[in-house]
């Protein structure tokens, strides 16, 4: 009966080394495509070297880099990025809104993702442009405007005795009510 117990004792240390083979290659696997994803990305971040290249020297909006995690991005910027897709074959270029994630583009390809995000970044340069010409017009109207309305001396001066003035009343006025009111209740 020794012998006969010893048997399944052999076959269940056999087992749990199979089990633990089997998990390792599991994992080595898992890492393996973790490392192909961000392989990937950075196959697309070379794509991209002459966009990087040609931004300009003041933007610090867009970030153009992979970094790691689970899963592996290359970030356009804040909001917007390109990730590998569940099948990981699928470039995914995409953009998390208020609404939710919405794909900007997809493709097996680097070349169509690539401009994709070169559109993209174009259209944030563009966008950032129009933006601070839009301020900096904004200004000029502001000064003109300013400008041609003569000002009176002392008009801020003038506003703040004004306020003051009318809360010093309130007070008053606030008091002899007080004061009245208290002089019908006792009477």
């Amino acid at each position: 009966m020794a012998l006969g117990k010893s048997k399944p004792v052999a076959d269940l240390q056999r087992a749990l080394r199979d089990v633990r083979i089997a998990h390792a290659e599991r994992n080595d696997g898992v890492v393996e495509l973790r490392e192909a994803e961000q392989a990937r990305l950075e196959l697309l971040a070379e794509a991209l070297e002459g966009v990087f290249d040609g931004l300009p020297q003041d933007n610090e909006q867009l970030l153009l880099g992979v970094l790691p995690g689970q899963p592996p991005r290359f970030w356009v910027d804040a909001t917007s990025f390109v990730m590998m897709a569940r099948d990981k074959r699928h470039y995914q270029f995409a953009k998390d809104t208020r609404l939710g994630r919405t794909v900007l583009a997809e493709s097996v390809s680097v070349d169509p993702i690539a401009d994709a995000v070169t559109r993209y970044v174009a259209e944030r340069i563009v966008e950032r442009e129009q933006l601070i010409e839009a301020d900096w017009l904004a200004q000029t109207i502001r000064k003109r405007r300013n400008g041609a309305a003569p000002s009176r001396p002392g008009g801020e001066n003038q506003a703040v005795i004004w306020g003051l003035s009318g809360f010093g009343l309130g007070m008053i006025a606030g008091m002899f009510l007080l004061v009245a009111y208290a002089w019908f209740m006792a009477g």
